[in-house]
């Protein structure tokens, strides 16, 4: 089999996004965020072709919000029936080159927690580190009763501010600083917060849940979706100042009630796995685990 590694080119979208969810259904990626994903300044993606078909996909690019310079995501998705056929070897070669003339010291990426994935990641010399959790939820099954708000709590949609947004930027930037990980990361700007979160087309806008508190917005939980029937957590954070009464709780519980009001059959998320509390809540709301991935990362300066 030959491969040919190239450039993502738009017409490709719909078998890129193909190979990066083949063997994982628990990903909700459509075509249309792959072309959106590509076209964004920071994002990089490369194809594997085979027999002129697209087989496999490289997504990389800095990690812009990094407080450390030189670091960079990389992650590599073969569809299952072509690995071990060189296809993501050339793809992984090819990332790592162009990381390189980026100026990139370290790449991070993650890995599914299956015995051929991870041997690819040593081989490769890419060492492992942190795991992360994805759990499912079958919304046709039923949902725990969704309480009405406490006093001084407003229950709203992130639709409610199309206008201005910059709220819920607040509360995104200082859950982000918070999240478990090994890289300390800067605060967003809010231009580029505006450009790659806010409108992003699988952004849910009706479906994500904005838990105020005397007026301001205090916690929300971020919905991303194919459009259809499946639902992807994506997001779910708090201010500092209101931690620990439960905000995140219920603004994640009241989406996922909106998501099956609106025929959402399936819901999905991800954590990592020292998040505790994040995990005690997915699991009280009704999610199982479903798959496991673990961090890996490699030294590209040497």
């Amino acid at each position: 089999m030959t491969v040919t590694v190239r450039a993502f080119r738009p017409g490709d979208a719909p078998a890129a996004a193909a190979a990066y969810r083949a063997g994982r259904p628990h990903l909700v990626i459509t075509p249309e965020v792959v072309g959106w994903l590509a076209a964004r300044p920071h994002y990089h993606l490369l194809v594997a072709e085979s027999d002129h078909r697209v087989v496999g996909t490289a997504r990389f690019g800095p990690l812009t919000d990094s407080a450390e310079a030189g670091q960079a995501f990389l992650n590599v998705s073969v569809e299952p029936e072509h690995r071990r056929r060189g296809a993501g070897g050339a793809l992984l070669r090819a990332a790592e080159r162009a990381l390189a003339d980026l100026g990139t010291v370290t790449a991070h990426g993650w890995v599914d927690d299956l015995p051929g994935a991870l041997a690819f990641a040593a081989r490769h010399g890419y060492r492992a580190g942190r795991d992360a959790h994805f759990g499912a939820l079958d919304l046709t099954a039923g949902l725990p009763p969704l309480p009405g708000p406490p006093p001084g709590v407003e229950l709203r949609r992130a639709a409610d501010y199309l206008d201005d947004p910059y709220p819920l930027y607040l509360v995104d930037v200082a859950g982000a600083l918070d999240e478990p990980g090994d890289i300390a990361l800067n605060a967003q700007p809010y231009q580029e917060w505006l450009a790659e979160i806010w409108q992003r087309p699988d952004l849910d806008r009706d479906l994500t849940t904005v838990a105020v508190v005397d007026g301001a917005p205090a916690a929300f939980s971020s919905v991303q979706t194919d459009g259809a029937r499946r639902y992807w957590s994506a997001f779910t954070a708090t201010r500092p100042e209101y931690r620990g009464r439960g905000l995140a709780k219920l603004a994640k519980l009241d989406s996922l009630h909106r998501a099956r009001a609106a025929g959402c059959t399936a819901a999905y998320t991800s954590n990592d796995g020292s998040n505790a509390p994040m995990l005690a809540i997915n699991e009280w709301l009704g999610y199982r685990r479903c798959a496991t991935e673990f961090k890996h990362s490699r030294d590209l300066s040497a």
